[in-house]
């Protein structure tokens, strides 16, 4: 080979809810060379809701994309295809030429519309006798399409496409308005079982009724979007012709990249949502009314439990107990996280008493929820409550885990870990012991670009099965092992304490809600 022979590249863009980052990644899954570009994740115009300017992800993909350039010409020169992950349930109006028409809906917004379907006659009257009427308006009211076409029906009527984040800047990149199957995730027309737009009479298509016409054409993961188009040449520098293949949401790219094939084994997301999520042929809610979403796997299902601002916690932590770790690791050029386990390497593990239920949110099995902690005495100190607060993460990624083998009769057998805090080796030895089962960290954390980098080899028929392209491609490079000591004393506080703890505190939760009036 030549010394000035360049092998091709792979261009992922993981576009998150704080940040964008664009990697170039080898035909082995090296990490070659990235950039990040940081952002607020919403601006607030009213108390609840959640919105940013779509423009800013297109403007973050094109910065990023200049600046590779600029620190890896060869590299990036050598481009052979470029593949979009994207955070989910974040919605964007768009006209003909595809510019919004208004801001972003992002997935943390909390405004409520009003229910669409069931709320007359003897539908209602049955609905009612059944129990579900109010599961059925929860789903409903929180469909951002729904509050658009109440609250301002001007926009609805010049949307002339409305898309996931992904299918915005597939757009901006191939001029085509075609999405991935397994990036449609949230209160959209989806039909989960088919992977295909539903139908006028299924539930879906009721509950969130886009005219077919305003949605993009779906075409599967690891299947050609389109092209780089010229206007896309001039902006960021791919040459006019790379291909663009479809990938999917960033924790379903994120399980892929982590190596998840089958259903024995599992990827934790150490994200600011917090998953569990595996891999399986079949359909299966693992809560009731909470689908199993399209995986990046053509055809197959990813069951998922999430926990609601999850690894958020940490970012809450710093700000609130830890100006002093953040500001020493910004003077040694290291990650917050390299400080903070510190403060887990100098307690033990249950943090002596100290148990945090991590509930920052309601969700669809614990619709009261509220965050807890317990167990408080005069020998706690901010490194018990650091401690505690990623064993409470564990402990309900556990729990998760356990309603998803429930569901699928299969025991999980091997567990990978990704997201930021899986940097921390000491966070992963912690849920190793909580799982008791083993910790696979891949060689890189940016494992949802991974995923996408992955799907991307796979359609440019580098590898002949997307398991030769994950064999080829992902690499572990820890493995943490459960300490038995540790593990005995975590399954007796998950069981007799921890698992607990919602059934007994729910009431009292209820009336916080009722004396306060938080949450609305």
């Amino acid at each position: 080979m030549e010394q000035n022979t360049i092998p091709a590249t792979i261009l992922a863009i993981d576009c998150g809810t704080q940040s964008l980052r664009a990697i170039l990644f080898s035909q082995k899954g090296e990490m070659l060379a990235r950039v990040q570009i940081e952002y607020e994740p919403y601006f607030c115009k009213q108390s609840g809701w959640a919105e940013q300017d779509p423009e800013l992800y297109w403007n973050s993909l094109v910065n990023a994309c200049q600046k590779l350039k600029e620190s890896n010409p060869k590299l990036f020169e050598s481009i052979a295809g470029v593949g979009v992950a994207t955070q989910r349930a974040s919605m964007v109006n768009v006209d003909e030429k595809g510019i919004p028409l208004r801001p972003a809906i992002i997935w943390l917004d909390q405004r409520r519309s009003k229910p669409v379907w069931g709320q007359k006659g003897l539908l209602n009257l049955g609905l009612k006798i059944a129990g579900l009427k109010k599961k059925l308006e929860d789903i409903q009211i929180q469909g951002k399409c729904n509050w658009i076409m109440q609250n301002q029906p001007e926009i609805w009527e010049k949307t002339h496409k409305y898309l996931q984040i992904s299918g915005f800047l597939n757009h901006r990149l191939t001029g085509n308005f075609t999405d991935s199957v397994a990036s449609q995730i949230g209160h959209i027309p989806f039909c989960y079982k088919t992977h295909a737009w539903a139908k006028d009479h299924q539930l879906a298509k009721k509950f969130f009724p886009i005219e077919k016409d305003k949605l993009p054409t779906l075409v599967p993961p690891g299947d050609l979007l389109g092209t780089i188009s010229s206007q896309a040449e001039r902006q960021i520098g791919i040459k006019k012709g790379t291909p663009v293949i479809a990938c999917g949401s960033d924790k379903g790219c994120e399980t892929l990249g982590a190596g998840v094939v089958n259903s024995k084994m599992a990827s934790l997301s150490f994200g600011t949502t917090a998953t569990v999520q595996t891999l399986s042929e079949k359909y299966i809610e693992p809560i009731k009314y909470l689908p199993a979403y399209p995986a990046s796997v053509p055809g197959f299902y990813n069951p998922e439990i999430e926990i609601f601002r999850g690894f958020w916690m940490i970012t809450w932590f710093k700000n609130e107990f830890a100006y002093k770790e953040v500001e020493q690791a910004k003077k040694m050029g290291i990650p917050a996280e390299e400080v903070l386990n510190q403060c887990l390497e100098r307690t033990q593990p249950g943090a002596m008493g100290l148990i945090v239920q991590p509930y920052w949110g309601p969700g669809l099995d614990h619709p009261d929820a509220k965050g807890a902690m317990i167990g408080f005495g005069d020998v706690h100190t901010k490194d018990h409550i650091y401690r505690a607060v990623i064993e409470g993460l564990g402990f309900a990624l556990w729990e998760g885990m356990e309603k998803i083998q429930d569901k699928t009769g299969i025991k999980i057998e091997k567990v990978a870990v990704s997201g930021g805090a899986s940097q921390s080796d000491e966070i992963c030895r912690i849920t190793a012991d909580i799982f008791n089962l083993p910790m696979v960290k891949g060689q890189t954390h940016e494992t949802s670009g991974l995923g996408a980098a992955i799907l991307v080899a796979k359609g440019l028929g580098w590898f002949s099965s997307l398991d030769e392209t994950v064999e080829n491609m992902v690499h572990a490079k820890k493995i943490f092992e459960p300490n038995q000591k540790h593990v005995q004393i975590y399954k007796a506080l998950y069981s007799r304490v921890y698992a607990k703890m919602y059934s007994v505190l729910e009431p009292l939760y209820s009336q916080i809600r009722e004396i306060t009036g938080y949450p609305k």
